[in-house]
């Protein structure tokens, strides 16, 4: 076990610094000049040359991936530590000619604000992981409830109608359902709902003081939530039907055991192997797709400030999120085999 584990973690590693290769790779080769941006109208070449050293684009591309690689690491061999990452050394240990140094990993700095990008995603991260983690809690509940409903009416129009309904609901991308739910229930049906077109976890009031509006994280996590709804239902039903016809569920109706003990303690239990694979996945993808619903809500969170570094080209903080998403992408994929352990001791 503890092979497997160390092998996942080190494939892990390998694909960070694949995404980190290939995403640096894709900037850098782009026509765009990052050092450009920094400036405003007026600007000449000398003060353009003098940022693009201080940031270190004048250098190879392979010098700048090799750079990155190391500021990144919590583990370098080095035989003198930069002096941009000597706060950042947790222990040193001599090996001969070199030296073994455990550190945290470096994120650099913004190129636009100037500010620690670890700070910014850390400020930034909490409030589209709550988004995220409400819209699988919602898709969970409601994917489970209609997929069980539908393979215990399997045939009839109540099946036919979630079926229909699930279809609909995995081909509308999550910006077009998180514009349909603002214009008419942040909107039109503001007076009812009470609900805000727009707004973050934290606004501003009449006094300038910053104050939580928890409300305001209702429609986003229904916009986001839908299309996993309508995997999920999917998922529960196709699952149910295959351990409705297995002999111990067959045994069990004959025994006569009451129909919600069967469906629970049986049919749900025995069930839930490929809805977890599903519903982790999808917590991961909602990362992704809460980019462009908080665009529209003007959710200030995670996917908005990824959406600024790419609209700014700012390099380090595009490369620390999408580093961010990879490694919770990576974690899920480790903790899922406990999960899996937890719930189905075959999986041993």
């Amino acid at each position: 076990m503890l092979i497997t584990f160390f092998k996942r973690i080190g494939l892990g590693v390998l694909s960070l610094i694949m995404v980190v290769v290939l995403i640096t790779s894709i900037i850098f080769l782009s026509p765009v000049d990052p050092a450009r941006l920094t400036f405003g109208q007026q600007f000449d070449n000398e003060m353009l040359e003098q940022k693009r050293k201080s940031l270190g684009l004048d250098l190879p591309l392979r010098t700048q991936l090799v750079y990155y690689l190391r500021d990144i690491s919590p583990v370098v061999f080095s035989k003198q530590i930069p002096s941009h990452l000597r706060e950042k050394v947790l222990a040193r240990i001599p090996l001969g000619i070199t030296n073994l140094v455990l550190k945290k990993p470096y994120l650099r700095e913004s190129y636009q604000t100037g500010r620690a990008v670890s700070k910014m995603i850390w400020q930034a991260l909490p409030s589209t992981l709550l988004l995220a983690l409400s819209a699988i809690i919602i898709a969970m509940i409601l994917g489970i409830l209609f997929g069980l409903i539908s393979a215990l009416n399997e045939g009839c129009w109540i099946d036919d109608f979630l079926l229909t309904l699930s279809t609909l609901g995995y081909s509308i991308p999550s910006y077009v359902s998180a514009i349909v739910f603002a214009l008419v229930f942040g909107y039109l049906l503001h007076h009812v709902t009470g609900l805000n077109i727009q707004g973050g976890l934290k606004v501003l009031n009449d006094l300038g003081d910053e104050v939580w509006m928890p409300r305001n994280l209702i429609l986003p996590s229904i916009a986001l939530g839908i299309r996993p709804v309508s995997v999920i239902l999917q998922i529960t039903r196709s699952a149910a039907l295959d351990v409705l016809e297995q002999p111990y569920v067959l045994l069990a109706k004959a025994k006569g055991l009451p129909k919600k003990m069967i469906i629970l303690k049986y049919v749900l239990r025995n069930s839930l192997n490929p809805i977890l694979t599903a519903t982790t996945g999808w917590f991961a993808s909602l990362l992704s797709g809460a980019f462009f619903v908080e665009s529209v809500f003007n959710f200030r969170g995670f996917g908005q400030l990824t959406i600024t570094a790419l609209l700014n080209y700012d390099v380090p903080l595009l490369l620390g999120c999408i580093l961010t998403v990879s490694v919770i992408f990576i974690f899920i994929n480790l903790s899922l085999d406990s999960v899996y352990r937890m719930i189905d001791p075959r999986v041993e």
